[in-house]
């Protein structure tokens, strides 16, 4: 039972890494291509998006880069590149396609993040840091390749979806609620707080300089 339930949290973790990098890089291409980059260009954010937080995670825990362990994830991201290239005139009509793209390459990967430094040992707390960098990290360095300003430095809502989601994760693990039930559960809340952020313009307080 013990080895079947861990095979069944590797399969699901390759799952959501897969689904997520597909998600990220789509999101990544769509802003590349907003700006005109070239394909190259392209591919190196939407690769850079999808792979960025989990390897900062994988390296942080000591591991071997989930994307270093089989070709899938750049192969992925050629796929994610030539869907943005083949619909590249609807672009502009597909806002809240790429919106929900975002949402769910977040969620994926907070939640791949997480499971896998539970996987690896670590307490609980340790995989809820994890999980929000695995989700949000790979922004940032989107972000910064387009010379924008970071999404989780600003008001709106992002990595404290990440947190929130964990915490819920973490509730249901001590209460022995079954691992799918679990997975589900935790990508929802990530996804609602992100869509109810959005939908009704919350944001965290911000921090005022002294000139204020």
């Amino acid at each position: 039972m013990i080895h079947q339930d861990t095979e069944f949290v590797m399969t699901l973790q390759r799952l959501l890494e897969f689904v997520g990098t597909f998600a990220f890089a789509v999101s990544g291409i769509r802003l590349a291509a907003l700006k005109h980059y070239d394909w190259f260009g392209g591919f190196v954010c939407g690769f850079a998006v999808a792979i960025g937080g989990g390897t900062i995670r994988d390296v942080m825990l000591d591991v071997t880069p989930f994307w270093m362990t089989s070709p899938v994830y750049i192969i992925c991201t050629l796929i994610a590149q030539t869907a943005v290239i083949l619909f590249s005139r609807l672009i502009p009509r597909l806002t809240r396609v790429w919106l929900i793209s975002d949402t769910l390459g977040l969620a994926l990967f907070t939640i791949a993040g997480i499971q896998k430094t539970l996987a690896l040992g670590h307490p609980m707390w340790v995989a809820i840091v994890m999980g929000t960098l695995t989700g949000s990290a790979g922004g940032v360095i989107r972000d910064v390749l387009l010379n924008n300003e970071p999404l989780i430095f600003r008001k709106e809502i992002y990595a404290m979806a990440c947190v929130v989601g964990g915490l819920v994760y973490w509730a249901l693990l001590t209460l022995h609620v079954p691992n799918y039930f679990t997975v589900i559960a935790s990508f929802a809340v990530v996804c609602l707080i992100r869509y109810l952020a959005i939908r009704y313009r919350i944001s965290l307080p911000t921090l005022r300089g002294e000139a204020e």
